[in-house]
């Protein structure tokens, strides 16, 4: 399925395009963009930054068009009006002059070097389809005792250690920014539309849904300790409130993205694999240990696998009762007849 909307490119090619996504942060752009435009190229490449405005109302537009008219011309300005980090992807992917793309969301900060390791590195390694590095914080405020790496994910930073390794199909990683050979993005359809985070909706996996795809079809990445950018964390993030949020959209989104690994199940319940519901009672049993114990900053972990399990749940439940492939009678009645069955093999086994 073709997700991309993919758009007539008539200007000048350049080698590398700098992706912007942008939604109501017109002063986080400002320092994005400025950093973006301070890149040192050594004169081996060209790049362009494509900022894609996805339905601000906070004066983005103006900002980027008095840029432009100062004479930045590497920049270049686009509005899509439908609200989601996907569309706003696919049609900057679709718009792209450059065979290679950077994501570069509007609270980053890239260092001077970035693009030019990331062009490096592209032309030593023509099979690569991914390139990616760390993602390294910049807090509003110090960060509570609480917020460990394990809560990363949530915060979209990422640091796999001090090691270069490829990722693919046997080694995936979660990838929350990087740069992409463009032709191999559009091969497998560029971005879900469903699968982006949007207005009111946070936890999104559309760039976990693309790596699959491209781990799919035999393509492969390179992480590089060296590669490395800032991404600001705003003090709204440091609470567990904004996690707990993130844990139960991002269930959401699994579900919607039904992930094999996820998906195989000799028995399932409202369309839930069953699995899932044993890693939820395993999660709350901890969480009940850790808070009789007062491990606080334990507790509040496994409450994100419960708050993961709840949006999982609940996607698909509802889509369940939605498409009235049963009742809650029926269900019971098949779980029972499941476990019933698991026990009368298990008594029957030699001991």
């Amino acid at each position: 399925m073709q997700m991309g909307t993919m758009t007539e490119r008539t200007q000048t090619a350049v080698d590398i395009t700098v992706l912007v996504c942008t939604f109501n942060r017109r002063e986080e752009l400002r320092e994005l963009l400025r950093s973006a435009m301070a890149q040192q190229t050594g004169g081996a490449f060209t790049y362009e930054i494509l900022v894609v405005d996805n339905n601000s109302d906070d004066g983005t537009r103006p900002l980027v068009q008095s840029l432009i008219a100062d004479g930045h011309e590497s920049i270049r300005y686009l509005f899509e009006g439908r609200q989601g980090r996907s569309f706003a992807l696919n049609t900057g992917l679709g718009a792209a002059r450059g065979a290679i793309y950077v994501i570069a969301d509007d609270d980053l900060v890239l260092p001077p070097h970035y693009l030019h390791r990331v062009w490096e590195v592209f032309c030593a390694n023509p099979d690569l389809s991914v390139v990616a590095g760390k993602v390294l914080p910049l807090w509003a405020k110090p960060a509570p005792a609480w917020l460990t790496r394990e809560h990363w994910s949530a915060l979209a930073l990422s640091d796999y250690g001090a090691e270069e390794f490829r990722t693919n199909t046997n080694k995936p990683i979660c990838l929350l920014a990087g740069a992409f050979r463009r032709a191999d993005v559009d091969a497998v359809g560029g971005y879900h539309p469903a699968l982006g985070v949007t207005k009111g909706r946070i936890g999104g996996t559309e760039d976990v849904d693309l790596l699959s795809r491209l781990y799919e079809v035999g393509r492969q990445g390179l992480y590089l300790p060296d590669l490395w950018l800032s991404h600001k964390v705003e003090a709204d993030r440091l609470t567990q409130a904004y996690h707990r949020r993130w844990h139960t959209g991002h269930g959401q989104f699994y579900a919607a993205m039904r992930v094999p690994e996820v998906e195989r199940a000799s028995t399932r319940l409202f369309d839930v694999p069953s699995h899932l519901y044993r890693q939820a009672l395993e999660a709350a049993a901890s969480w009940l240990t850790c808070l009789a114990q007062g491990r606080w900053a334990a507790a509040f972990q496994c409450e994100t696998r419960l708050r993961f399990f709840a949006g999982f749940f609940r996607a698909r439940a509802g889509e369940f009762f939605v498409a009235g492939a049963g009742s809650l009678t029926r269900e019971l009645a098949v779980i029972v007849h499941t476990l019933a069955n698991k026990m009368t093999r298990r008594a029957g086994r030699p001991r």
